[in-house]
């Protein structure tokens, strides 16, 4: 489509909410929707923020209700929506002395949206990047960048962290002589009947397949243990198909989206397709970032950052394979992250470099996202997560 912004996205730019990341508190309604902000903290930034989601003249919008908790690093989220917790890496090379992240969990605070510490636990490994909580609440889930490890932590009935009860390492290394002299565990995902996880390590090119058991706690590698990308590809993150039948893979260095049929019996990966998030003809420097499905199955989107931009395609209901419908841009610098509504109908961009988040409708009917004119300031934004109102059902 287009990789310079829309008039609305530059419209949204210059005319957005005001920023106010001193968070007076405010008193929530049972019927806010809120999005917390997991940042890169340094002088910008004290941790994680929080939104809450509201319509101005009909446009969604987001109102700052400031720090919700101070955090080291937490660049990455994880809500479980029934229990009020959310769950945060800590991105660092140390933990209590010792070469290991670390990963919090919090409660949250229905009235002000704030949180409160409940533990935080070594991750199993150095800069953890990412976490998945399974569907039993359970189990967190965590992908190791630095340290090429992905870890289990069992979380208790108060929400506290146990120490991991099961990490494993992988080995190994790539062709990119910059990214890929060792393992680069980057995310974590589980299938729809949560009985494989599946691990995108950006430096061996390989996603690793593990047997997961929510009752015990642990990770058993599976047979066939991998699937492999192209050299230099450098798989970052992936999502499945709501009905679990197709699973597409993020590859970061090569910014492409590799389709795979899933078989769910045997735990396997086959490969279907690879198509580029970028327009015929971009030789600038980029690379993707985040994945989504949508919850009807029918679109699937992708983050480019240096292209600034969302690449969006729709997914063939049988085939399982993907159409480009070009991309749009972001309207900041650097999209990481986006995160998409319970609803399904808005979407939140994370502009890590221009300390904005930028709100778009989707249209369930076509896919494709309209900006609205309001835009929220938060620094260096990394993960956008929604927690929707306490009555409403999980979707997870």
């Amino acid at each position: 489509m287009h990789p310079s912004p829309s008039p609305l996205l530059l419209l949204a730019a210059i005319t957005g909410l005001a920023p106010n990341l001193s968070g007076a508190e405010t008193k929530l309604s049972p019927d806010d929707t809120l999005v917390y902000v997991g940042t890169y903290t340094g002088p910008k930034s004290q941790g994680i923020y929080a939104f809450r989601l509201k319509s101005v003249a009909g446009e969604p919008a987001l109102e700052p209700l400031g720090l919700a908790a101070e955090a080291t690093q937490p660049a990455f989220l994880e809500l479980d929506s029934k229990r009020r917790r959310l769950f945060a890496v800590n991105e660092s090379g140390t933990f209590e002395g010792q070469p290991t992240g670390s990963i919090s969990s919090f409660s949250v605070d229905a009235t002000t949206g704030k949180l409160t510490r409940l533990s935080e636990r070594a991750s199993g490994g150095a800069g953890p990047c990412h976490l998945l909580l399974d569907r039993t609440g359970r189990n967190i889930l965590v992908a190791n960048y630095s340290a090429g490890t992905v870890a289990v932590l069992p979380v208790l009935d108060d929400g506290r962290l146990g120490e991991a009860t099961s990490i494993m390492r992988h080995s190994g290394r790539s062709v990119n002589p910059q990214r890929q002299t060792e393992p680069h565990a980057h995310a974590v995902t589980l299938d729809p009947a949560e009985r494989f996880l599946f691990v995108c390590d950006l430096g061996i090119d390989k996603v690793m397949i593990y047997r997961f058991d929510a009752q015990r706690h642990t990770l058993t590698p599976h047979e066939p243990a991998f699937v492999t990308l192209p050299p230099g590809a450098g798989p970052r993150h992936m999502a499945f198909r709501p009905d679990g039948k197709f699973a597409y893979v993020l590859s970061e260095l090569a910014s492409t989206v590799t389709v795979f049929a899933y078989d769910a019996a045997a735990g396997r990966l086959t490969r279907v397709e690879s198509l580029t998030t970028l327009p015929a003809g971009f030789t600038g420097k980029t690379s993707t970032a985040e994945i989504a499905v949508h919850s009807s199955g029918k679109y699937l989107y992708a983050s480019n950052r240096g292209h600034d931009s969302l690449a969006i395609f729709t997914i063939d209901s049988t085939r399982g394979t993907l159409r480009s419908l070009g991309t749009q841009s972001t309207g900041g610098r650097t999209p990481r992250h986006f995160g998409l509504d319970p609803t399904g109908t808005i979407v939140a961009l994370g502009n890590q470099n221009s300390d904005t988040i930028v709100l778009a409708r989707l249209d369930p009917q076509t896919g494709r996202l309209t900006p609205s004119p309001h835009v929220a300031a938060a620094p260096s934004p990394v993960c956008l997560v929604f927690l929707p109102p306490a009555g409403d059902i999980d979707r997870r």
